[in-house]
């Protein structure tokens, strides 16, 4: 599963060590699908990567929101508070 983050590329590069990867998007609806998609497929170039999927899962969305994926909800800038 790759996100195209930087999670995605460190194990990436450890997997790519002994093993023959295929690699696993998902379009949930997220705001920076774009930008996730790109460096999705960047990695798999590098890795040279042959097997790709996309999946579009954007229905997951309409179960609850998330500032992931609703641009109404603002994003939290603060940790959430733990309760004591």
């Amino acid at each position: 599963l790759v996100s195209g983050g930087m999670d995605s590329l460190v194990t990436a590069s450890i997997a790519n060590i002994e093993n023959e990867m295929a690699f696993l998007h998902l379009n949930y609806g997220q705001r920076t699908e774009e930008r996730e998609l790109k460096a999705f497929n960047d990695i798999a170039d590098f890795y040279g990567v042959k097997k790709r999927l996309v999946v579009d899962v954007r229905y997951l969305k309409e179960i609850g929101g998330s500032a992931l994926t609703d641009e109404r909800i603002e994003v939290p800038t603060q940790p959430p508070s733990i309760p004591p």
